[in-house]
């Protein structure tokens, strides 16, 4: 289903309102939960440092190698969902408008505001895309989890802490089983990062994530979208505006995570440009 770009914005501007206003209960196992919206409950206070280097799982063995091949096959029908929490709703805005005069490339919205890979007692993310790949399956698979995961994982009973070496290795389990389902179905993934967060609590929580993700697409072979380097300034700190053809432009929303729609169409450009080159897709 293809809209104008004037209801796109609009629907981008409501999951950006909305991921504001919806928060999970409290559950006091998660010790210092945070917001489910992007994570600005105790986003002033840093993480206790692990006192173990991150203990990546190893890949799992049932994860199939990824063949961006097959994507030049299917260019002139080309299916692109995005899957995230709020971050994504804007990441597929963007491609949405990128990809709007492509005729043959359809660009759908999975991502759901207040979400993540955290808390699965909240929305069981492998359980819904599952459901999601069911009714509609697609051919790439755009992913943007994190703005809601520093909080503990609760792990067969047993709960992690966020940032502790048992919650980094239970979070890389969720994102191989996530990776895992996509290539089973044969949808070739794109992830992408975390970008830079105003409080420096908060990016501090985000770079471990950040960490972890990397780490796991490095060892299954997904292409990691970095987004840090595209929402910081020459001098290392955080970016609230940019230069745009020329003009200065606002990057970032009022709370200092989210983005703006100029800010969301920086995050896309790498992976716009990733789908074009892997699908022979013209510029």
């Amino acid at each position: 289903m293809k809209f104008g770009v004037n209801t796109v914005t609009a629907m981008f501007v409501a999951g950006v309102v909305g991921g504001l206003a919806l928060t999970p209960d409290g559950r006091a196992w998660l010790r210092s939960p945070t917001l489910m919206l992007g994570g600005q409950a105790n986003a002033s206070a840093s993480p206790e440092p692990a006192s173990e280097p991150v203990a990546a799982p190893p890949a799992a063995p049932a994860v199939p190698v990824q063949d961006a091949s097959v994507l030049r096959a299917k260019a002139g029908n080309l299916s692109v969902g995005v899957f995230g929490d709020s971050m994504g709703d804007g990441v597929w805005a963007a491609l949405y408008r990128e990809f709007r005069d492509d005729a043959g490339v359809e660009v759908t919205k999975f991502s759901e505001v207040s979400t993540g890979l955290s808390r699965y007692d909240y929305v069981n993310i492998q359980a819904k895309t599952t459901r999601q790949l069911d009714e509609a399956p697609v051919d790439v698979a755009v992913v943007v989890f994190g703005t809601n995961d520093a909080q503990g994982i609760d792990d067969g009973g047993v709960i992690h802490d966020f940032g502790t070496p048992g919650w980094k290795a239970a979070y890389g389990r969720r994102i191989d089983d996530l990776v895992g389902l996509f290539r089973s179905r044969g949808v070739v993934v794109y992830w992408v990062g975390m970008p830079r967060m105003k409080r420096d609590g908060f990016d501090g929580r985000m770079a471990i994530v950040n960490e972890v993700v990397e780490a796991r697409m490095k060892a299954l072979g997904v292409p990691w979208l970095e987004t840090v380097g595209l929402t910081t300034d020459a001098d290392g700190e955080y970016m609230p505006y940019a230069e745009v053809g020329g003009r200065r432009r606002l990057m970032r929303a009022n709370d200092g995570i989210h983005m703006s729609m100029d800010g969301y169409l920086r995050l896309a450009g790498p992976v716009e440009a990733a789908i074009r080159r892997d699908a022979g897709l013209a510029e």
